[in-house]
Order: C-alpha cells, then sequence, then structure tokens
C-alpha cells in the first residue's frame, strides 16, 4: 500500500494536494504527518528521513520514492483511472491548469499563507499582484466549468487539477477572497467533498503553531476569528 508523508495539514498546502487526490479516488494509502519544525534547516533535516529533497509530499510504494506533487500525481495516473480526464481536450486543459498552480501564483502564496480554521480580513490596499492572481484564479476556474460544463473544472468527475486547487478553496474562506459566482460556487463544492471536510477538521484539532506562517498571516490583514484547538 502507498505510504504519503505529509506535514501539519493546518499549513502544508503542498501536502493537500495528493492527499486528497488519493482520498477523493478511494485509492488506499497510509498517512505519514511529520510536523514541521520551527527553526533554520530543520525541516529539510526531518523530513530528509523519507524524501530526498527534504520536502514534503513525498509518496512510497514499496521501494520506489516519488516526491513533488506534480510527480506523484503522474505517477498515480499511470496506475489508476480517474487521476487526469479521459478526453484528450479536457486532459490537456486540466494538465496546464494544475501545472500553472504548481508553478504560479507567487503573490497568492506569499500574501495569503494557507492556515485551516483562520479568518483574516485582508487589508484595502492589496498588491497588484495578488490581485491580478486572484483574477487569474476566477478566469480560469469559469473557463474549465464553462468549457467543460462542471461541476468540477475539466467535467464531471473530481481529477488531479481539482485537487491542485484545493488549497486555494480554504485561501477564499480564510481571507474572504472575492470571486465571480461560478468559482466561489466551485470553491464551496471544493469545500464539501468528503475527504476536504476530513482534512478541515482534523486541520483544527492541532495545537502546535508554526511561528513563520502565524506571522505571514498576521501581516497581511486582520486577525477576526482563529477556530482551531487552543495552543499547546
Amino acid at each position: 500500500m502507498y505510504e504519503l508523508h505529509i506535514a501539519n495539514k493546518s499549513y502544508s498546502s503542498w501536502s493537500l494536494r495528493p492527499w486528497l487526490l488519493l482520498s477523493e479516488l478511494d485509492i488506499p494509502f497510509h498517512e505519514r504527518l511529520v510536523s514541521f519544525a520551527s527553526g533554520p534547516g530543520l525541516n529539510w533535516k526531518a523530513f530528509r528521513a523519507f524524501s530526498p529533497n527534504g520536502r514534503v509530499p513525498c509518496l512510497r510504494d514499496g521501494d520506489m520514492v516519488v516526491w513533488d506533487s506534480l510527480a506523484i500525481a503522474e505517477y498515480l495516473a499511470e496506475r489508476h483511472p480517474g487521476v487526469w480526464p479521459s478526453d484528450a481536450k479536457a486532459r490537456a486543459w486540466a494538465r496546464c491548469a494544475a501545472a500553472e498552480m504548481h508553478s504560479g501564483f507567487g503573490p497568492l502564496r506569499s500574501h495569503c499563507p494557507m492556515i485551516c480554521g483562520l479568518r483574516i480580513r485582508l487589508s484595502e490596499d492589496l498588491p497588484p499582484s495578488l490581485r491580478a492572481d486572484i483574477a487569474r484564479i476566477d478566469e480560469l476556474w469559469s473557463e474549465g466549468l464553462t468549457r467543460f460544463g462542471g461541476p468540477f473544472l475539466a467535467g464531471k468527475a473530481f481529477g488531479a487539477v481539482d485537487a491542485f486547487f484545493a488549497p486555494v478553496a480554504f485561501r477564499i474562506q480564510t481571507y474572504d477572497l472575492t470571486l465571480g459566482d461560478a468559482a466561489t460556487a466551485y470553491a464551496q463544492r471544493l469545500r464539501d467533498l468528503p475527504g476536504l471536510r476530513r482534512w478541515y477538521a482534523e486541520a483544527l484539532l492541532e495545537s502546535w503553531r508554526d511561528p513563520t506562517h502565524e506571522d505571514e498571516a498576521k501581516q497581511v490583514g486582520t486577525l477576526l476569528e482563529d477556530l482551531r484547538a487552543p495552543v499547546d
């Protein structure tokens, strides 16, 4: 059975992607959660015990080791149906959209880090780069939903492209990001998935806090609510 190594569910957007993909496609796997460590270089040392690049996520399949979320998706696609759409045009679009998420949206990542359970009101003077990222998310989601008929980005079935945008659905909730009606409804559709509900519930139970993630979130706006378990 697969072993998927991840980090804290409150923070680790990269871990969420393959975890959700495996969960929603009913592919059996063992979860191995290793908490982020506080201090320079400590994450790398801890994660190197199971991941060649010292990062999460990392999938182990017997003696096979697959690191990086996009590589994991492709590895699973070679072994299980449903990771990518069967239609060639939808599949090409889904791969492009997932790759864009994988390599882009830097301002969204840096200004709106994923922290499940927080509610933050962003300052009104958002950086133009962040506004551009939000607009692109809206455009991309609306294109996929319209072009392939929904309810997911590349058609009727959930797949890898949806898993890659799942952390954005949490960011929309945390920072109350404004998108069009279709994109807003899609974000809620993702958050209603059984796998994403489970991830969120377990993230709220985590009492460990990562100072770096917490400081990044507090710098972008005003903390309105923290729904997580009390700090240890």
